[in-house]
């Protein structure tokens, strides 16, 4: 599994201009879901998001979770984070996994958020043509691959 994570001030994610998901402080995550992951891939990264230390402290360090900030969570499946552009100009997407074992993930992913965080966790909708708005705060940006960090 793959993840894009942003730190914003504001995030929402609309579908035939209806808002689906809208976040206020907290972190914007793009999933991509490869057909070798599991929900081991799911558990680890739902650990490491949860935990991550990248929200200010009184001195304007980064040493604040997004449990410490009272932060919030949108995800948004984004098989194109396995996008492979070594060949030509049209980027293959062979390492994504096919829809039924990715939604399947991605949906364990949403339910673990949910649970290990206890923080509001929104989502956009799997496989939907969806359009995502955000304010990155900061900026900061990390991308995360479970399979690089295990």
């Amino acid at each position: 599994m793959r993840v894009v994570i942003q730190r914003v001030k504001h995030a929402a994610v609309h579908i035939s201009n209806e808002c689906v998901g809208e976040i206020n402080q907290g972190l914007l995550i793009l999933l991509g879901v490869e057909h070798e992951d599991s929900q081991n891939d799911a558990d680890y990264l739902v650990q490491k998001i949860s935990n991550l230390r990248i929200f200010s402290d009184a001195d304007g360090k980064m040493n604040l979770s997004v449990q410490d900030t009272d932060g919030q969570f949108l995800v948004v499946s984004q098989f194109t984070l396995h996008a492979n552009t070594k060949k030509g100009n049209r980027p293959s997407y062979m390492r994504a996994a096919r829809a039924e074992h990715a939604i399947a993930l991605y949906e364990y992913f949403i339910d673990s958020l949910q649970k290990t965080s206890t923080r509001i966790v929104q989502s956009g909708r799997f496989g939907a043509d969806m359009q995502v708005s955000l304010v990155n705060d900061g900026p900061v940006t990390i991308i995360i691959d479970s399979k690089e960090d295990m």
